[in-house]
């Protein structure tokens, strides 16, 4: 069996000596840790591309319907589609 050399008390021990690996771990794992995520994010854009269009499509949407919602508020408020509405309901109600 092989002994391992033993410090005897006169030998002062030697200085810790921080190694690079130790140094740059953390930066080192911070680096890691950020590609990894790239990645994972490149992935995912290159399985859905179109992912972000459903939101460009809900507002266009959105901003055709408000459109449209205000075309037919100024054609109901318009004094000749008032006039036939009154005469639709009117008819319905003497009706009987």
């Amino acid at each position: 069996m092989l002994a391992l050399p033993t410090r005897s008390h006169h030998q002062p021990a030697l200085p810790a000596v921080p190694s690079l690996k130790t140094e740059t771990e953390p930066l080192r794992s911070r680096l890691n840790r950020r590609i990894c995520l790239l990645d994972s994010q490149i992935r995912m854009f290159m399985e859905h591309p179109e992912e972000g269009a459903a939101t460009a499509e809900y507002a266009v949407v959105l901003i055709a319907a408000t459109g449209f919602a205000a075309l037919l508020v100024a054609i109901l408020k318009s004094d000749a589609v008032k006039t036939l509405l009154l005469n639709i309901v009117k008819k319905a109600l003497n009706v009987g």
